[in-house]
């Protein structure tokens, strides 16, 4: 893992590149992620996934940009966090395909939880010049799920227990990305 001085923050990936990258916002990081990648060449492959774990006032900016100049090419990216006690995350995420880009496929996501009186601003985005792609985008915000709390309680688990549960199974696909120990020291702060 890079730290957060040593990840470039434009980049080019050239014929069947393969890049994955993971961002984590851990509890007490405010600052701006700035990122733009250019696809210049076909079977290029970017993956792209961001952890946040915002609370204490921190506030978080993530602005992705990636764009597909050339077609053959696929990005994905997925951005998951939880929000709360004043903290403040904005994700601005722009899928651009340029005209004749054709064959191209990209995705963006942006999910968050919101704990408390925290705030999330989500604007993923597509800009589309091309006909023959496969192109999506989405957000979510949302808060735990109430049910599913009562459900793990009426089974005896105790009601923090539970929320972190249930927390960690909604990041569990970003963690997933990480290396064990790294992993570990994450769940640690939820």
């Amino acid at each position: 893992m890079l730290g957060r001085d040593e990840v470039p923050r434009r980049l080019t990936l050239r014929e069947n590149d393969d890049l994955h990258i993971v961002f984590v916002a851990r509890p007490g990081y405010s600052g701006n992620v700035d990122f733009e990648i250019d696809i210049v060449r076909p079977g290029a492959n970017l993956e792209i996934a961001g952890l946040y774990l915002s609370n204490n006032g921190d506030k978080v900016n993530f602005n992705v940009c990636v764009r597909h100049l050339v077609g053959g090419s696929h990005s994905r990216q997925i951005f998951k966090g939880i929000v709360g006690d004043r903290a403040a995350v904005s994700f601005d995420g722009l899928i651009y395909v340029a005209q004749d880009a054709e064959k191209t496929e990209a995705y963006q996501e942006n999910h968050s939880i919101l704990l408390s009186d925290g705030k999330v601003d989500t604007r993923p985005q597509l800009e589309i010049y091309a006909d023959d792609v496969k192109c999506s985008h989405g957000a979510t915000v949302g808060s735990l799920d109430e049910d599913a709390l009562f459900y793990m309680r009426s089974r005896g688990i105790p009601f923090e227990e539970a929320r972190k549960m249930q927390m960690i199974s909604f990041v569990s696909d970003i963690l997933d990305r990480l290396p064990e120990s790294y992993r570990n020291d994450v769940i640690s702060r939820i």
